[in-house]
């Protein structure tokens, strides 16, 4: 018959909520910068290069970037890829927190999707904000917003396989099949 196992949704919020605080402070705390030092600025918003004639750092402008060969579309891109999984997060959320019980098999494999997309999307927007900057950045020089997002791609990850997880469990021990009029019938 249909059994609720609380932690498998409990453990799936954890990671949401976990998701959530990452990506909140990699895009807003940081503003999406992924290098903040002294010398060097290089976000989603931000180009800033220490200048050693002006003696300070100096932020290049769009003019600026594409003539050093940065392709303003595929920043554009990057920054929407990475932004749009923030403003989808808090939904996504609240749609993990409304669901009744774990055994709706449809809602976990809906909950697997959403995470997979989620996944490839800021995936993919780093990936092209990397290749259009990593000229300019050395693997060292990445600080807590990047640090940031490679934990939401970790939390993404485990949200995925707690999925995949809780559906094979579910698969295996029947809970998420409705109970039969005859086994309604007998519990009478």
């Amino acid at each position: 018959h249909h059994v609720c196992q609380p932690q498998w949704a409990n453990l799936l919020h954890m990671l949401t909520v976990g998701t959530l605080v990452l990506m909140s402070y990699a895009l807003l705390y940081e503003a999406g910068n992924l290098v903040n030092l002294p010398d060097k600025c290089i976000g989603f918003y931000n180009f800033c290069l220490w200048n050693d004639t002006a003696g300070e750092l100096q932020c290049l402008d769009n003019e600026h970037l594409q003539a050093i060969g940065i392709s303003l579309p595929e920043m554009a891109l990057a920054r929407v890829c990475v932004y749009i999984c923030l403003v989808f997060i808090p939904f996504y959320l609240l749609y993990v927190l409304t669901g009744n019980c774990e055994g709706q098999r449809e809602e976990w494999k809906m909950i697997r999707i959403i995470s997979f997309i989620k996944m490839i999307i800021l995936s993919g927007g780093l990936g092209m904000f990397l290749l259009q900057t990593s000229q300019w950045i050395h693997p060292s020089d990445f600080t807590g917003g990047f640090l940031a997002l490679l934990g939401t791609q970790a939390l993404l990850l485990l949200q995925i396989v707690t999925a995949t997880v809780y559906l094979s469990w579910a698969k295996h021990t029947n809970v998420s099949r409705p109970l039969s009029k005859e086994v309604l019938l007998t519990n009478i």
